[in-house]
């Protein structure tokens, strides 16, 4: 059940009058059943492994906090992480593993040997393993205390808005929301529905207009270069942006329709100065996540340059491998690893440049900075785009093919069945949006609108709410796609 769909709406809005009407002490667990039943939608199956998860990750930690012998609770931890991520190597990364050695062993006529199994890659296994590996380190460090209560630890790794796509939380941040006694807030409520909203407009209006074109090109690598490839690569960029961004919009939001908080995953990343700052504004659960328990513990800043480097390199090998099973990910995740690296190796060039011609006072080395990263990340997503290493390097190939006879327009053939009213309105809205919300605290001098503020914030919901229904469930209410 996808955030952008009817069943979706209607089920959070079932949800939503339930948890409200039910005495503070129930609601925990209807959001734990509700969150199982979520699980359940995308299989049934996927109720095991999270359930699976869940009770070995609480019985380790239970078991290290019941004793004070090192040892043992080395031990226990572990068996917790190896649980953990033999859960998710198998399922994600086992055919990965055994694809790589039919290959390797087909140089030597030996690819029979190897038998390549299909898994379906239960929902959210590469969010809640992460979040199981850092509750049972955290409670090794001493950090936190094992949780006693089973059903919330249990939600918090179910938890359904963040189940499918994240933010990857702490336990010592969501655990106790759920113990606090909560109340229906008219702010909160608002709030949570506008970045519902919000998200979903990225996600539907957005991103999967955007997706037309980024497909089109990366499916058919040898039959497109020059200037369709640029295109693609920054659609690709702006895309992927706006597509997880918006999933994440839609998980704060609907947490905030709980009077929950969740972790903000994305804080404007394409106006990052260098790439290592893209990275604190982009996935910043993962980001923390794989600083606080890879980066630091192989480290951190606190050995020599090289070996500094070398963690770097490590740290965003798993991320690309994280992001997905395939080497073109791998290639991905070691590309941004060698920019952050040259970054670092140049950084007291470029502070002395800066110093010597003044670049900071004219804000020069920022602007620059920050379209030296966009295009640097927009390159990099052309690895997480293709569908292989050759189609990657096909594309690289054909990207500097200027004049070639391409036609930039030809991937949006498919888009000729779309009314232009629903292009302009939906671009319409982001300059509207971005007006109502560039405006002095918030707020617009009443003289630029005859309606004020309120009736132009209101008037930009109401258009971004036909715009989603026009182009993302037009398939499921024809009868909407008539028009305004």
């Amino acid at each position: 059940m996808s955030f952008d769909s009817l069943p979706f709406l209607a089920f959070l809005t079932l949800v939503l009058g339930g948890y409200w009407l039910l005495p503070q002490r129930f609601r925990w667990v209807l959001l734990l059943i509700v969150s199982y039943v979520f699980c359940a939608t995308w299989a049934p199956e996927f109720v095991i492994w999270l359930a699976l998860s869940t009770l070995t990750s609480y019985a380790s930690a239970r078991l290290m906090g019941s004793t004070a012998d090192p040892s043992r609770r080395k031990r226990q931890l572990v068996v917790g992480i190896l649980i953990s991520v033999g859960l998710l190597h198998t399922f994600k990364y086992l055919g990965f593993a055994a694809e790589t050695l039919r290959t390797l062993l087909g140089y030597v006529g030996l690819a029979g040997w190897v038998n390549v199994p299909s898994l379906l890659l239960p929902v959210g296994i590469s969010f809640y393993s992460l979040q199981s590996i850092g509750y049972l380190i955290d409670v090794y460090r001493d950090k936190i205390e094992p949780e006693m209560h089973l059903g919330l630890f249990a939600l918090y790794m179910a938890f359904f808005p963040r189940l499918v796509s994240g933010p990857i939380e702490r336990a010592e941040h969501l655990i106790p929301q759920f113990r606090q006694p909560h109340a229906l807030d008219a702010p909160s409520l608002f709030s949570g529905l506008r970045l519902v909203l919000w998200g979903m407009f990225k996600k539907v209006v957005v991103a999967d207009r955007l997706a037309i074109y980024v497909n089109e090109v990366y499916a058919q690598p040898g039959g497109h270069a020059g200037w369709t490839i640029v295109i693609a690569t920054f659609f690709s960029a702006a895309h992927i942006y706006a597509d997880f961004s918006g999933y994440s919009d839609i998980a704060v939001g609907v947490a905030r329709l709980f009077d929950l908080e969740v972790i903000q995953n994305f804080q404007q990343p394409y106006l990052a100065a260098s790439v290592s700052d893209f990275w604190r504004r982009w996935h910043i659960s993962l980001s923390s996540w794989l600083r606080d328990y890879i980066y630091i513990p192989l480290g951190g800043n606190r050995v020599p340059p090289w070996r500094r480097s070398l963690n770097v390199l490590i740290v965003f090998l798993v991320s690309g491998l994280w992001h997905g099973a395939a080497w073109t990910f791998v290639l991905w995740g070691l590309l941004h690893g060698i920019y952050i690296v040259l970054e670092s190796w140049g950084k007291g060039v470029a502070d002395w440049l800066t110093r010597a011609l003044r670049l900071e006072q004219a804000g020069v080395r920022r602007t620059t900075g920050t379209l030296a990263t966009i295009l640097l990340v927009s390159f990099a997503w052309i690895f997480f785009y293709a569908r292989s290493v050759p189609d990657a390097m096909l594309l690289i190939q054909n990207l500097v093919r200027f004049g070639s006879g391409t036609d930039i327009y030809a991937p949006w053939a498919s888009l000729t069945n779309a009314p232009v009213v629903e292009m302009a309105l939906a671009w319409g809205l982001i300059g509207l949006l971005a007006v109502v919300h560039l405006g002095r605290d918030g707020r617009l001098p009443r003289a630029s609108f005859v309606v004020g503020y309120a009736g132009v914030r209101w008037a930009a919901y109401l258009f971004l709410a036909v715009a989603i229904l026009n182009l993302g469930v037009a398939s499921e209410l024809p009868f909407v796609y008539a028009g305004f």
